[in-house]
C-alpha cells in the first residue's frame, strides 16, 4: 500500500468540484492532494486513517480534510465479501483554500473561515452536527455554479462557527510530514495503520522501511522525539478511546480490538497515556456530556 498523490489539476471548468462516490466499498487508498476535501459519508462504516489519527466512521459523518493531508477510508470487511449486497456512498468537495483568489478569505468578515480552514490541517471531525448543513452539502450537486459557489461560503461558514468538533491528526505527524521529504516515513505510516492491532515490533517496521533495528530506533525518535513503542501506544489507546466512547464494548473487548494482548498492560498504558484508567475516562467523559 503506497502513498498516492491525487491530481486534479486537469479540471478547469470549476474552481471546486462536487462529486457523488456511490461503490460497493471506499477504494483502499492511502493518499492525499493539494485541495481540501470536505466529506459526508451517507451510507457504510468503517475506519477512516487521517494523518496518523485512526477512527471509526458511520453514516452521516462529515469530516473536513486539510492540504496534502494523508487519509484513506477502508470499509468494514463485510463490504468486501463477494457476495457483499452493501454500498458505500459519500459526497465529496474538493477545493483549494484561496478558490475564490487569494486574499478572499482574508478580510475580517471571513475570519472565522479562514481559521476553519487553518484547523484543517490536522483533519476535522464535526460532532453534533445539524442534518440541514450535511442536507446542504449534499444539495451542492444540484445548483448551478453560481449558487453552488454562494452555498459553499454558507457551508463553511456554518462549519466555521459549530464549535463541537474534534482534529483528527497530531502535530507531531503533520510537522515530520510537512518537513520530511522521506519515503521511508511513507511506509512506516502505511505499515502503522495497517497493522497497529495486530502484534508488530519494532524489527517488523524496520524491516519494511528496509533499515536495521538501531538505525530505524534512532532514526524514529529523531523525526518524532519520542520510542516507536510509545508512538505505536498512544495510536492504540487513541482507538481504544473512541471504541470506549462508543459504548459498544467492554473494556477487555478494547483492549483486543486496540492491539493489546494483555489486559494489565492495557490498563497500564491507558493510565500513562490519558492519566485515567479506561474507567475513569468512560465516566469523566460521560459526566462532562451530561453537564
Amino acid at each position: 500500500m503506497k502513498l498516492h498523490l491525487i491530481n486534479r489539476t486537469s479540471l478547469k471548468n470549476s474552481s471546486f468540484t462536487v462529486k457523488n462516490n456511490e461503490y460497493s466499498n471506499f477504494l483502499k487508498v492511502w493518499h492525499y492532494h493539494p485541495e481540501l476535501e470536505l466529506v459526508v459519508v451517507l451510507k457504510s462504516t468503517g475506519k477512516h486513517f487521517v494523518g496518523d489519527s485512526i477512527d471509526k466512521f458511520e453514516e452521516g459523518e462529515v469530516v473536513l480534510i486539510g492540504k496534502n493531508l494523508p487519509h484513506m477510508w477502508l470499509n468494514d470487511d463485510e463490504y468486501f465479501q463477494s457476495d457483499s449486497n452493501l454500498v458505500a456512498q459519500a459526497v465529496s468537495v474538493h477545493f483549494d483554500a484561496e478558490f475564490l483568489g487569494a486574499s478572499f478569505f482574508d478580510v475580517p468578515e471571513m475570519k472565522p473561515i479562514s481559521e476553519l480552514l487553518q484547523r484543517s490541517m490536522y483533519g476535522i471531525k464535526f460532532i453534533g452536527l445539524s442534518p440541514k448543513i450535511k442536507k446542504e452539502i449534499v444539495e451542492l450537486l444540484e445548483h448551478t455554479p453560481f449558487v453552488r459557489t454562494m452555498r459553499l461560503i454558507e457551508i463553511l461558514n456554518s462549519l466555521a462557527n459549530h464549535k463541537n468538533y474534534a482534529l483528527l491528526s497530531s502535530a507531531g505527524f503533520i510537522n515530520s510530514f510537512n518537513k520530511t521529504d522521506n519515503k521511508n516515513l511513507d511506509q512506516i505510516y502505511e505499515f502503522v495503520f495497517k497493522n497497529f492491532n495486530t502484534p508488530i515490533q519494532s524489527k517488523d517496521v524496520a524491516a519494511v522501511a528496509n533499515m536495521n533495528t538501531s538505525s530505524f530506533s534512532r532514526f524514529f525518535k529523531r523525526i518524532h522525539r519520542k520510542t516507536f513503542t510509545r508512538y505505536l501506544n498512544e495510536i492504540r489507546i487513541g482507538y481504544g478511546c473512541k471504541l470506549l466512547l462508543e459504548k459498544k464494548y467492554n473494556v477487555t473487548a478494547v483492549c483486543y480490538e486496540s492491539g493489546f494482548n494483555n489486559i494489565s498492560n492495557f490498563n497500564r498504558q491507558f493510565k500513562d497515556i490519558t492519566g485515567l484508567s479506561p474507567t475513569e475516562y468512560v465516566r469523566f467523559h460521560t459526566e462532562k456530556r451530561q453537564d
